[in-house]
């Protein structure tokens, strides 16, 4: 009779080297509470962004702010700012802000705030859901409405009760796991393009999300469970350019439109102005702004947001210790500085003040 083996095979985790056990998500927000009134807020802000989906609000949609959050402080000063300016624009642009805490990385590199907070790849991801997760309250309690990336599919447990709009990357766009994901999320999803700058990818998503799913994920208790979705009515395309270029022009915009219609979909259309469609350089997303506002100002009715990086300072830097760091300039994507920020906005508002009340009074094309 063969002898049982004293010294098993290993057969998994070979190359795990350790694990650590994170609080679940309803441990998470019992001690970062939400007041009722930022609540309130959260849903009338989702609420608004509907309306403008569904040309029942006049407005343009703008989601803008750093490319990534690295420093609160400086995330905190720079929502002071950005409040004031959507105060000051309310009547022609609905402002929601990025607060963007995971990077995806084309090979390696900082992943973002949530899963090294410290910038020096010590990972210590409890302190970052709580850094980010106190952050999207205290923001969100100023009267900020907020975007992030939905990246990880385990995090939307932590942050997604109070975000207004989430973005599924290009890199992300086709994976049906991330499909499934926001087909249960309770925000506004926006789809960008593929990374080569086509539209099927992001209409195939647009298709699957509204559908029902059900898919492995964690509860609020941080079980593992099976989800249940009915599926996303509210997502649309962002258009972010590609290998192939920027897909943001006149022609770029019409064939979405058409590629939207025949699979069936509403024409709704964000602009991504940085990445691609601008060449990956700061200095160009005010000329896709202006390029976006003179299709509206022509009578373009399908484009209803723009996404822009903006920053305190201006450009990039390199990542360092964070006392080394400049204040307010961003760690990953450059971005467009405050002044040129203020600028960018106050010219689309005074610019497109008559002509989003104008288009929103047409009847609809038959």
């Amino acid at each position: 009779m063969a002898q049982a083996s004293r010294s098993p095979v290993a057969t998994e985790d070979l190359n795990v080297t350790a694990q650590q056990v994170l609080p679940p998500p309803a441990d998470v927000k019992r001690s970062l509470p939400v007041p009722v009134s930022a609540q309130q807020f959260v849903a009338a802000s989702r609420r608004r962004i509907k309306d403008i989906l569904e040309r029942r609000d006049h407005r343009l949609l703008v989601v803008i702010g750093p490319c990534s959050i690295h420093d609160p402080h400086a995330a905190c000063d720079y929502a002071t700012r950005l409040k004031r300016l959507a105060d000051d624009t309310v009547d022609s642009l609905y402002i929601v802000m990025r607060a963007y805490f995971e990077k995806p990385r084309t090979t390696v590199g900082w992943k973002g705030l949530i899963n090294d907070p410290s910038l020096d790849d010590t990972f210590d991801v409890e302190r970052g859901i709580r850094t980010a997760r106190q952050l999207v309250v205290d923001l969100t309690t100023a009267g900020l409405p907020l975007a992030t990336e939905a990246l990880d599919p385990i995090t939307p447990q932590y942050l997604q009760d109070l975000i207004v709009w989430s973005a599924i990357g290009a890199r992300t766009t086709e994976s049906q796991t991330h499909r499934e994901m926001a087909s249960g999320l309770s925000s506004v999803v926006g789809f960008k393009n593929g990374t080569d700058g086509s539209f099927d990818v992001a209409i195939n998503a647009l298709k699957s999300v509204t559908s029902p799913h059900r898919f492995l994920g964690i509860n609020a208790a941080g079980q593992v469970a099976v989800i249940h979705t009915r599926g996303n009515a509210s997502a649309h395309i962002v258009l972010r350019g590609g290998t192939g270029g920027p897909n943001y022009d006149a022609e770029a915009v019409a064939r979405c439109e058409q590629a939207l219609a025949q699979a069936g979909l509403t024409t709704n259309i964000m602009v991504d102005c940085s990445h691609a469609n601008a060449n990956k350089d700061h200095r160009r997303q005010a000329l896709v702004a202006d390029a976006v506002a003179e299709q509206i100002v022509a009578g373009n009715r399908s484009l209803v947001g723009l996404m822009i990086e903006s920053n305190i300072g201006a450009g990039n830097q390199p990542l360092g210790a964070p006392k080394d760091l400049a204040y307010g300039v961003s760690i990953t994507d450059s971005c467009v500085g405050w002044e040129e920020t203020e600028e960018i906005l106050r010219r689309l508002a005074t610019r497109l003040r008559r002509p989003l009340v104008q288009r929103l009074a047409l009847p609809e094309a038959s």
